[in-house]
């Protein structure tokens, strides 16, 4: 296997394999471009076409941002991020359509052994200083509301339709339909009916 198919089976790679250097620092480089252009310049969206894996083009984020990879992170339509946006994308980041989320959203897909033994930089035969680390994917399903200042580790799966409170850390999957908040992230309640804005009269102005 190549490193960059380890990285992507979650296994064990070498972070400074001359292909992931590219990657990240070609990413890297888009990333500052991206953050130096105002909203409405139209080379956003082409950098954003060559940084990412896949971005429909109803998708929008607002930026600054920063990705590990980009080339492992798709965007579903109609889905947003606000100010702030980080991504490390060690592996696939997938956020499907019609996702909000809020500024200062973190998506963390990056692992380290727990074992400072493992975990610390050597040198390999070559001289290259480089580390032991792996990393899990992160799906976010459609119709999915992401609160500011919500950090997602690897490994999760946000289920279709279900809002993460602001400040949360997820560290487990969050069925679909339910708002979930805390540190760590938790299940406090299922979305239902009585959830509609239809029972809420007093939040429409009034002709």
């Amino acid at each position: 296997m190549t490193e960059k198919e380890k990285l992507l089976a979650g296994k064990i790679y070498d972070q400074m394999d001359p292909e992931l250097v590219q990657i990240r620092n070609q990413a890297h480089a888009l990333c500052q471009q991206f953050n130096a252009l105002s909203d409405l310049d139209p080379k956003r969206n082409e950098i954003l076409k060559e940084l990412l894996g896949n971005i429909e083009e109803t998708a929008f984020i607002q930026g600054p941002i920063q990705f590990d990879y980009g080339k492992f992170t798709s965007f579903g339509k109609n889905s947003f991020a606000n100010f702030n946006f980080t991504v490390l994308d060690c592996n696939s980041v997938t956020i499907k359509d019609n996702v909000f989320m809020g500024p200062n959203v973190s998506l963390y897909t990056a692992l380290h052994p727990l074992r400072y033994q493992d975990r610390n930089m050597y040198y390999r035969n070559d001289g290259i200083k480089t580390d032991k680390e792996y990393a899990l994917p992160i799906v976010i399903e459609s119709n999915c509301w992401i609160g500011g200042s919500v950090t997602i580790c690897g490994g999760v799966t946000i289920g279709e339709g279900s809002v993460i409170g602001a400040g949360s850390v997820v560290l487990k999957d969050i069925p679909p339909h339910v708002i979930a908040a805390g540190v760590p992230c938790k299940v406090i309640r299922e979305i239902t009916e009585a959830d509609s804005l239809e029972n809420y009269p007093e939040l429409f102005a009034q002709d």
